[in-house]
């Protein structure tokens, strides 16, 4: 008789594997690669083992590898990502299918309107933009001032995007969101009650839009709406971005919010 089979169940998805296709050497070079963010950019041996729940031992082994494949550098004390890592970047930006249609609607908002715009995903309780609108002529803005340049991650309850993309879950799952990964405090005006939060995401369910002024920093507005595929699944949050001095909360739901419900629409015929 066979054995019955084994799984792992990941920690944040619904994502399973048979135990004896799990490869546990590569999930913990990717957790250690993982390690490194904009809040500790330089880690040492004791902090990846830290964070990554590696014992001291393996994570200095991993880390040398890791430096002899090219992924990191290192002053013999502190390792550090090196320009290598952009190839997963890359990579993903000029295969996966959403950022290169979404790009000429983005740019046709921006000549629209003079204001910019993006794409973004939800990745645990962070959300990426993976395409923003760009014109010829603003060569100067190529990074954004409102932190929306690609790859760059923001967290997903004090923004208009990360709580469109959460108002697409089911309410228990919700619920398990907000309990894991908390409501930090990141201006006044940052939602941190979990009641009130979860009573917000189900008016965003409702009204399918979400206006978030000075939540995540202080003079920026923004608002986002859900893009959908085919099935009707939410895969993705399209934004507009701006600071309160520039535009009204009036103008952005009168005159922004068709556009983007305009172009959602648009996009969900093709993605």
């Amino acid at each position: 008789m066979d054995r019955q089979e084994e799984y792992y169940s990941h920690l944040n998805s619904s994502e399973k594997i048979r135990t004896d296709d799990y490869i546990a050497g590569l999930a913990k070079g990717l957790a250690l690669l993982e390690a490194f963010g904009v809040d500790r950019q330089r880690l040492n041996v004791t902090q990846v083992s830290e964070r990554t729940g590696i014992s001291r031992t393996a994570a200095r082994r991993y880390l040398k590898t890791l430096k002899f494949l090219g992924y990191l550098e290192t002053d013999e004390h502190y390792y550090w990502l090196t320009h290598r890592v952009l190839r997963f970047t890359s990579s993903y930006l000029s295969s996966a299918h959403l950022p290169k249609v979404a790009q000429s609607f983005l740019n046709l908002l921006c000549n629209q309107t003079k204001l910019t715009f993006s794409i973004v995903v939800l990745d645990e309780h962070e959300v990426v933009p993976i395409a923003r609108s760009y014109l010829p002529q603003q060569d100067n803005l190529r990074v954004s001032p409102f932190g929306m340049h690609l790859g760059n991650r923001l967290p997903a309850h004090a923004t208009s995007t990360g709580k469109v993309l959460l108002s697409a879950l089911s309410f228990n799952d919700q619920k398990a969101w907000v309990e894991k990964y908390g409501l930090t405090r990141l201006t006044p005006f940052t939602v941190i009650d979990h009641q009130v939060f979860i009573e917000k995401l189900q008016r965003i369910s409702e009204t399918h839009y979400c206006l978030s002024k000075e939540e995540h920093e202080l003079g920026i507005i923004a608002i986002a709406v859900p893009v959908m595929n085919t099935q009707g699944k939410t895969i993705a949050a399209l934004n507009c971005i701006s600071q309160t001095n520039r535009v009204e909360e009036s103008y952005l739901i009168e005159q922004v919010l068709p556009l983007l419900r305009n172009t959602a629409n648009e996009l969900r015929h093709i993605i």
